[in-house]
C-alpha cells in the first residue's frame, strides 16, 4: 500500500528519505505559515526561530506529495515522527491532497497545534528579526527560511509571504 507524505516546508528540500514519487499537490483547509517557534531545530529556548506549520484556514497549501517505498514505509514513518514531534507541537493527520496530474493522494501531514506553546503568529516584519537571528541544532533559521524559498520557487508555486521575508532577512543579515 502507498505511504505519502505531504511536504510543505523542509521536507521540499530535506525530506529525510528518497522518495520513489514526487507530485505537486496542494491541501484545502490549510495554508503555509511561519507559526511555530522552533525551540530545537532552528532555534533555542533562549532564542527561538521560527518554521512553518499547516494552519488551518479559509486558503490551501499547495507543496509536494512524497511517496515512500513500500519497504522503507515503517523506517520512515519512525524517522519522521521523531523528526516532526519532537516536542508535540505538532499532530499527524491524514489528509486528502489534490495533486496536479488529477490524482486524489491520501497523505500524512503535520499539523500545527494551535493549543501548543509552540503556536505563534507574529507581524512578518518581528518574523524576519527572528529569523534573521536565530540559530538551532539543524543550523540557522535563515537556511530554512532560503531552502523553502528557493524550492517554492523552482516548483512555481508563488508565495509573497516568504517573499517578502527573504528579501528582508536579507536586509536584516546584510546590516548586521
Amino acid at each position: 500500500m502507498a505511504f505519502w507524505v505531504f511536504g510543505y516546508g523542509s521536507l521540499l528540500w530535506n525530506p529525510g528519505f528518497t522518495p520513489v514519487e514526487k507530485v505537486r499537490a496542494t491541501l484545502p483547509g490549510f495554508h503555509r505559515s511561519f507559526c511555530m517557534l522552533s525551540i530545537h531545530h532552528r532555534g533555542t529556548e533562549e532564542d527561538p526561530g521560527l518554521v512553518l506549520a499547516l494552519d488551518e484556514a479559509d486558503a490551501s497549501c499547495t507543496g509536494l506529495a512524497l511517496r515512500v517505498a513500500d519497504e522503507a514505509a515503517e523506517t520512515v514513518h519512525a524517522e519522521l515522527r521523531e523528526r516532526e514531534l519532537i516536542s508535540s507541537a505538532y499532530y499527524e493527520k491524514n489528509v486528502t491532497l489534490q495533486a496536479d496530474d488529477g490524482r486524489s493522494i491520501d497523505a500524512l501531514a503535520y499539523i500545527v497545534s494551535r493549543e501548543h506553546r509552540q503556536y505563534c503568529q507574529f507581524p512578518l516584519e518581528q518574523q524576519a528579526q527572528m529569523i534573521a537571528h536565530a540559530v538551532g541544532g539543524r543550523g540557522p533559521n535563515t537556511e530554512y527560511l532560503y531552502n523553502t524559498a528557493q524550492l517554492l520557487q523552482d516548483l512555481n508555486i508563488p508565495d509573497p509571504d516568504m517573499d517578502w521575508l527573504v528579501t528582508r532577512v536579507q536586509q536584516i543579515t546584510q546590516v548586521a
